[in-house]
């Protein structure tokens, strides 16, 4: 059966008035990938760099979410996740 495992740069500050938030750079979550790897045994398919807008929006549900909203009205901010594609059983 094939899965996938998403690894998301964190949030490091909260967005202010005028500023962005901001995240932990995309190496954190890719060496969290590689020690989920080694930890688990996990047999690897693909991995891959996912680009998806406004997953920290409180109107969406993540990485999971099959329709991530951007509008041409407000800002968007676009997030660089590792996706790790697995075997099991």
């Amino acid at each position: 059966m094939l899965r996938y495992h998403d690894f998301i740069p964190l949030r490091t500050a909260p967005a202010g008035f005028l500023k962005p938030a901001e995240f932990e750079p995309l190496d954190v979550a890719l060496a969290d990938a590689n020690e989920w790897i080694k930890e688990n045994g996990i047999r690897v398919v693909n991995v891959e760099t996912v680009v998806l807008p406004n997953i920290w929006s409180q109107y969406e549900e993540g990485t999971h979410d099959p329709s991530l909203g951007i509008s041409g009205d407000s800002p968007s901010f676009w997030h660089q996740v590792i996706r790790v594609w697995y075997e099991v059983g």
